[in-house]
């Protein structure tokens, strides 16, 4: 039997002469439906195919001696500038010095008035010079030992000098009456014209990735014993009435999370947005009463995402090469940013907790059994707390290429057998009513 013969015996699509084939009317208006379904479907498969999802895995956070870089946008709308102080504090207690910021002090008018911008100036840790002093002048420190920080070795040459001197040795400054610097300085005006002003204060500063808090509160600080303590004296002695309502503008650890991944998250859990990864932005905090004091307990979580594609350029490698330089290398909001995309950030969980200063009970609040100590710092504050564990978040496709393949298959064969099925259905019935009536 010639070849030709062998395969036409296994031919299991037999076909039907043209003679013997009936054209209708409903089969092409089946035939017509079935192809806009076919179309239909294999666009959802093509999407599917296209939607890139995140896949999270936990693991433990083997990464030590790193930086976390904080990144702020807060408003105080009735504390000013000049009374506002941010200090930020490790797990010993102790204030970490020589922190890398890119901090600024907005002014802000008064609440009455709009709370507009007025100023922008750059938080300085340290002063860098008087240069409109005489070189050879050396200020007097006024009783108080000369801060370690200061210009010129033995001198206080600034108002700010005088204040860290007293700080030292647990002084109150108080407005700088006598105070030469200050005098010259017009420190007690600055306080008097900011009076009913507002302050923002915004960007980043780069933190050891340790246990530690952050802070904002009235008056120089400094530590008295074992306690860090604020020289409250102008905060509670000025006739205007400060206090820290606040609003949280946004706040997270690290570089912010991708769109790519968020809108990806948001496709698996439906509600997924960045209010997940950063959920004190937007919070707003009321207060009528001066000596009240807010506490934020921030829980943080390593953070990495891997973008599409990783495993063809790095394989298993969880690695993003965030952390291989110094992080002295990089500028204030660079860090975290690794190879072909990868960002090693965090997210959060935060509880709150907000009492007077004089302690009491929360009968406003409608907790009369809630009593609360008397002590503490009018101000708000942020403990953070790092998790041992890692989550890796890795975009990835949904389906596969053949996966994708089979679908449309299952997609063609599926509609087109129905088709069949309905176009046969049709025309038996057809028929028989047909005979029916000429019966």
């Amino acid at each position: 039997m010639p070849l030709k013969q062998r395969f036409t015996k296994l031919d299991a699509f037999t076909k039907t002469v043209e003679d013997a084939r009936v054209r209708t009317t409903s089969g092409g208006i089946v035939t017509l439906s079935s192809l806009l379904i076919i179309l239909w479907l294999v666009w959802g498969e093509w999407a599917d195919y296209r939607r890139v999802i995140v896949k999270p895995e936990l693991i433990v956070d083997k990464g030590r001696g790193e930086k976390m870089e904080i990144h702020m946008n807060i408003t105080f709308p009735r504390v000013p500038c000049e009374l506002l102080t941010l200090d930020v504090m490790d797990v010993s207690g102790e204030v970490q010095t020589g922190v890398m910021h890119g901090v600024n002090k907005v002014r802000l008018s008064a609440e009455s008035e709009g709370g507009k911008d007025l100023e922008v100036k750059a938080l300085e840790l340290h002063a860098e010079d008087a240069t409109h002093l005489d070189p050879n002048y050396c200020g007097e420190c006024y009783g108080a030992p000369s801060p370690e920080n200061a210009i010129k070795p033995n001198c206080c040459n600034t108002c700010d000098e005088v204040r860290d001197a007293y700080a030292k040795i647990s002084w109150s400054f108080g407005r700088g009456e006598g105070v030469e610097q200050c005098q010259r300085e017009h420190y007690a005006e600055h306080l008097d014209a900011q009076r009913k002003e507002g302050c923002r204060i915004e960007g980043s500063i780069r933190v050891n990735k340790v246990v530690g808090n952050f802070h904002f509160a009235p008056g120089k600080s400094f530590s008295n014993g074992n306690m860090h303590v604020h020289d409250l004296e102008n905060y509670f002695k000025d006739d205007e009435n400060h206090v820290f309502t606040h609003k949280i503008h946004s706040l997270r650890f690290g570089p912010p999370v991708p769109e790519s991944a968020i809108k990806a998250m948001g496709g698996v859990g439906g509600m997924w947005t960045n209010h997940h990864v950063n959920p004190l932005d937007g919070t707003e905090q009321h207060t009528e009463e001066r000596a009240f004091n807010y506490m934020y307990f921030v829980k943080v979580v390593s953070t990495a995402y891997l973008p599409l594609g990783w495993e063809k350029v790095k394989g298993k490698s969880i690695d993003t090469g965030a952390h291989a330089y110094p992080h002295e290398w990089l500028p204030v909001g660079g860090l975290g940013h690794g190879e072909h995309g990868s960002i090693e950030t965090h997210q959060y969980s935060v509880t709150s907790h907000k009492r007077s200063v004089h302690g009491g009970d929360d009968e406003k609040e409608g907790h009369k059994e809630r009593l609360h100590a008397r002590g503490g710092i009018p101000g708000v504050f942020f403990s953070y707390d790092i998790s041992p564990m890692k989550v890796v978040n890795r975009e990835t496709r949904q389906k596969t290429f053949s996966g994708f393949l089979v679908g449309v298959c299952a997609v063609v064969g599926g509609t087109l057998t129905v088709a069949a099925a309905v176009d046969r259905a049709l025309y038996e019935g057809h028929r028989t009513v047909k005979k029916m009536h000429q019966g």
